[in-house]
């Protein structure tokens, strides 16, 4: 089956979750700390995992949604203290993001702020112990991402980012995400195409990782895969196809992010409401394309083509017709933002690391005015 080496190898195929067992050893793995989350346990996902491990393991399965530094000190406790010597993270980007942050606990030790990327904290981070990610999800890209996101203790949410925190080995398994409702499969998608096109847009000079974006964007929106997993869960083309349209949205944005990751990641921080991160970005997206339009007209002519759209048409209204098409909530509101935490949100955004990505310079009262229109 493929594997394929950008940043990290990767085993993407129907049934790859057979190579788990081969994979820790050839890492060295004598006991794998499973990371997961509840949901994934009562799906019974994690017996399919675990009973492709060979050797010894121990499971952890209560990662809570956006998670936070106190539970990243918790569960590296238990990291420590099980004798385990390497770590499998297996579920969405939450699952993964505290696998990351306990490898990096574990190994370094410390405060967790001192390593987070908006206070030069990325240079402090050296490897971690071998960590492999298995995605439940098609959409966050983590399995072969640099970056962790964590709510800090001062409720920043924080970006961590590294490559030796890029997993050791990602095996991506379709089958794994056949049972995926459609709503989440709709908005891990949309957070696999924000993904895509933030990272095109943003002006950093990468064009591999930009040409990795516009193919993940035309194979999720233009082929329309991404419909056609909501339509069809059961579809397994559609499924193996999301599955690399989110490997190559991961893979386009070590060239940066933008807004709608600034404006996600301050709304995220708001733990009681739990917001879904995928979302979030598509709530924000159509918002964020419609400021940016005159960015660059190269660059959204060529979002269009892959998009399928006319010429000149308006990429902003096109994702909020996908938005509809796919169940995604039109609207901050109908899920429990309020204007109330506007204020908190814009004064977070303002200071996220994908801030400094925008296709060109957003103000604290364009941040306003976008949270405005998208409440």
């Amino acid at each position: 089956m493929p594997v394929i080496n950008f940043v990290t190898p990767c085993i993407l195929d129907h049934g790859a979750i057979t190579k788990l067992g081969k994979t820790m050893a050839g890492l060295n793995i004598t006991k794998g700390f499973v990371v997961t989350d509840p949901g994934i346990k009562q799906v019974g996902l994690l017996d399919k995992v675990t009973e492709n491990i060979s050797g010894a393991y121990e499971v952890f399965a209560g990662t809570e949604p956006n998670p936070t530094e106190k539970q990243v000190t918790e569960v590296t406790a238990m990291y420590k203290e099980s004798g385990c010597d390497g770590i499998i993270a297996l579920g969405g980007g939450s699952s993964m993001d505290l696998a990351k942050a306990v490898g990096l606990m574990a190994s370094h030790g410390g405060n967790l702020a001192d390593y987070g990327a908006t206070v030069g904290g990325s240079k402090k981070i050296g490897k971690i112990p071998p960590l492999i990610a298995i995605p439940t999800t098609a959409g966050t890209g983590s399995e072969v991402s640099v970056g962790m996101i964590i709510i800090q203790n001062d409720g920043h949410k924080q970006t961590y980012a590294s490559p030796n925190l890029v997993p050791a080995t990602a095996i991506c398994d379709p089958d794994l995400t056949l049972g995926l409702p459609p709503l989440l499969t709709a908005a891990t998608g949309m957070d696999a195409v924000t993904h895509c096109i933030e990272a095109i847009l943003t002006p950093t000079v990468n064009p591999p990782a930009e040409g990795i974006g516009y193919e993940g964007l035309g194979r999720a929106v233009g082929d329309g895969w991404l419909k056609r997993a909501v339509q069809d869960g059961s579809d397994a083309d559609a499924r193996w196809n999301m599955m690399v349209a989110s490997f190559e949205g991961a893979l386009a944005f070590v060239k940066g992010l933008g807004g709608v990751h600034a404006m996600s990641h301050a709304a995220g921080r708001l733990h009681d409401l739990k917001l879904h991160h995928g979302t979030l970005n598509a709530i924000f997206l159509p918002h964020f394309m419609r400021f940016h339009a005159d960015a660059d007209e190269r660059k959204f002519q060529r979002i269009r083509q892959m998009m399928n759209l006319k010429e000149g048409a308006c990429v902003g209204d096109a994702i909020a017709k996908l938005n509809e098409d796919i169940g995604i909530p039109a609207k901050l509101s109908d899920i429990g933002v309020t204007a109330d935490h506007g204020p908190s949100i814009v004064e977070y955004a303002l200071k996220d690391l994908a801030h400094y990505g925008n296709a060109k310079p957003v103000t604290q009262a364009d941040y306003e005015k976008i949270f405005e229109l998208a409440l």
